[in-house]
């Protein structure tokens, strides 16, 4: 007999599958375990803790009403004060015009002559209304003679030697400065005491006046 013709006691041959697939499946199968066990012990939160989590949020949101609240009332504040700024720098030209006429009368004529003492009484009587209505709308007066020239407030215009004062010392306000809230509205025009060595506080500087 040929070993063609003896019989295969095994049966046909069974394709074994690949060893990376049976891994794989393994895994997955892992995977889908740790996930179901996960869920079980997952446990919905507590009474104790949506509160806990409510009262957060409610702390955080009154907070932030509370910025806006304030940042709000300082804009308006702001908007309020600082938004007569050019109405204000135009009546300073006023109040200039005002002072130049009381001070253009000589102090003589006026004792003498009852008509111009009467003139100038109202002239002064309208500065010091008008003063009075810049300073309640925050609008207040630089006036720095003797005081330490300051080149953010004051603008020399000029230097005057042999005052006895220390160099840098406002000797004579020419034109007087204003500010608004805290901002500077028209810086005041200064002459300046000069050192014996020709040290001085600056004159010839200027400031920003732009609000």
């Amino acid at each position: 007999m040929s070993d063609q013709d003896i019989p295969n006691d095994n049966g046909p041959e069974k394709a074994e599958p690949p060893a990376n697939e049976e891994a794989e499946a393994l895994a997955e199968a892992e995977a889908q375990a740790a996930e179901a066990a996960a869920e079980e012990l997952k446990q919905p939160p507590t009474l104790e803790e949506e509160n806990a989590a409510l009262k957060d949020r409610l702390l955080r949101t009154m907070a932030e009403l509370e910025n806006t609240r304030r940042r709000a009332e300082k804009e308006r504040a702001e908007a309020s004060l600082y938004g007569i700024t050019k109405f204000a720098r135009d009546m300073l030209s006023v109040a200039d015009n005002l002072r130049r006429a009381i001070d253009a009368v000589p102090a003589e004529v006026r004792e003498t002559d009852e008509a111009v003492q009467n003139l100038l009484n109202g002239v002064e009587l309208t500065e010091k209304e008008l003063l009075s209505g810049l300073e309640k709308n925050g609008v207040k007066p630089v006036n720095p003679k003797g005081e330490k020239f300051n080149a953010h407030f004051h603008q020399a215009m000029a230097e005057v030697p042999g005052t006895g004062q220390p160099a840098g010392t406002v000797v004579d306000v020419v034109q007087t400065g204003y500010m608004i809230g805290e901002r500077l509205l028209r810086p005041a025009m200064v002459t300046v005491a000069k050192g014996g060595d020709g040290e001085s506080g600056g004159p010839g500087s200027t400031v920003d006046t732009t609000a």
